[in-house]
């Protein structure tokens, strides 16, 4: 008992000696099946040909980067608004699926080159804002609110200025399914996407 009591307070100490700061961030989500160079450069040629046109989506959001003291190691909570599209294609019926959420990334990563670069790794819990879309004559509905999924990425940091990338995929599905109440037919899929993410932040 007076060991975790001391452990505790040792980690209080060690939290109330760490260095926080509010980070702004802004970035662009191009799906993506795997995290390659050549899946990135796929990628991107793909929005730049369809305009953007379902292959990209966007979001912002504020986190907090808890540099731990006497190490170079830091914690990176994060909340975002999330937005994207997916174009699907279910027993050959061709659907845009919309999605809306809020994503808690929640990262531990490591500096180098005093602060200047890091890398980091984590999970991201999302949860859809938006369960009954429409589409055509479809009803979108969402089976589960809540998915889970982890990020690994990089960031570099010019005085103020981050440049952030980073690659997203999923440890479980958010199932979905278009209802056409019609044909009363349904329609199943799996919305979680995988996504390169790249974008700007700012460091208050």
């Amino acid at each position: 008992m007076k060991k975790l009591i001391l452990l505790l307070v040792i980690a209080g100490a060690s939290i109330t000696q760490a260095q926080i700061n509010v980070e702004a961030k802004a970035n662009v989500l191009f799906n993506a099946k795997s995290a390659s160079w050549k899946e990135l450069k796929g990628s991107a040629t793909e929005a730049f040909k369809t305009k953007g046109d379902n292959s990209v989506g966007y979001n912002v959001g504020l986190g907090a980067r808890i540099e731990l003291p006497v190490t170079d190691l830091f914690v990176m909570p994060e909340l975002y608004y999330t937005h994207f599209k997916n174009s699907v294609t279910i027993d050959g019926v061709d659907i845009d699926a919309k999605s809306n959420r809020i994503d808690i990334p929640v990262m531990v990563g490591y500096q180098f080159l005093g602060n200047m670069v890091s890398a980091f790794v984590g999970p991201v819990a999302s949860f859809n804002i938006e369960k009954d879309g429409r589409f055509n004559d479809f009803i979108e509905s969402g089976k589960d609110g809540f998915s889970l999924g982890y990020q690994l990425g990089a960031n570099v940091k010019l005085s103020k200025l981050l440049i952030n990338a980073r690659y997203e995929s999923a440890f479980s599905k958010d199932q979905r399914s278009f209802i056409n109440k019609v044909t009363n037919t349904e329609l199943r899929y799996d919305n979680r996407a995988n996504f390169f993410i790249l974008g700007l932040g700012y460091q208050f």
